[in-house]
């Protein structure tokens, strides 16, 4: 009993590594059940060419024995005739084996011509449905190799996903991240090199409120124009009190 189970452990997982095997590769495994069925197909042909072989034998066999008797029934007929029945009766009873050698020869060849076409038949219907198996073979081929290119696909288009769970999207984040970055260096940068302008502005702006007033000055010192008459520069206006007052505080000193 303990040997039973032990040889029935044994044959269990032989049986699991041939499923193994067999479900690896289940083309591969139709395409070699075909080309045995195949090989068996083809020595099947070969018997029946010879079984053929005999077949017309005893065609051939029947042909003679037919012509034989032909010949056989000729002779009969002229001894008769010729009053020779002795010889006549000779020839009747060859004549008489000879159609007992034919109906044993004919029934022979309807048999070997009945098991012929029987086995034909077999063997043509094998050959359909070989070709069946062949269109089988191909057409599970191509749909195994479409499926495993879908699912390929499938899983491709699923990696390509921009979420927040999937490699490209984390990938995405990362890019955004150091785009948000840059673009607030590059804000930092623009606002820091604007600080400082209005205050250079305002000084450009009174420096040139200054010069003016001092040509003004200068025109007065020569008398191209009198104190009097001479009006407040309009740079100094523009800079407004805060400026101006500056500008004249410049002056005195």
């Amino acid at each position: 009993m303990i040997l039973g189970k032990f040889w029935s452990a044994i044959r269990a997982q032989i049986n699991k590594i041939a499923n193994t095997f067999w479900e690896a590769d289940p083309i591969a495994q139709m395409q070699y059940e075909h080309d045995m069925a195949l090989e068996q197909l083809k020595e099947g042909r070969q018997g029946l060419e010879a079984y053929r072989g005999l077949v017309e034998r005893f065609t051939r066999q029947a042909a003679t024995t037919r012509a034989h008797i032909a010949k056989l029934e000729a002779e009969t007929k002229a001894y008769l005739k010729s009053g020779q029945r002795e010889t006549a009766a000779k020839f009747a009873l060859e004549l008489q084996k000879a159609k007992q050698e034919l109906a044993g020869h004919e029934e022979q060849l309807k048999m070997h011509e009945t098991a012929y076409e029987n086995n034909l038949r077999k063997i043509k219907n094998a050959s359909g449905k070989l070709a069946d198996v062949r269109t089988k073979i191909q057409k599970y081929d191509s749909e195994l190799k479409m499926s495993a290119a879908e699912a390929e696909i499938a899983k491709l288009a699923e990696s390509f996903d921009m979420n927040v769970t999937t490699d490209f999207g984390q990938i995405e984040q990362v890019i955004q991240a150091r785009i948000d970055k840059n673009r607030g260096k590059a804000r930092v940068a623009a606002d820091l090199s604007a600080e400082g302008i209005q205050q250079i502005e305002a000084e450009e702006q009174m420096q040139k409120a200054m010069a003016e007033d001092a040509l003004t000055q200068f025109e007065v010192e020569l008398g191209l124009r009198s104190p009097e008459t001479t009006a407040v520069p309009q740079a100094q206006k523009d800079l407004g009190p805060a400026v101006a007052g500056k500008a004249t505080n410049t002056e005195t000193t």
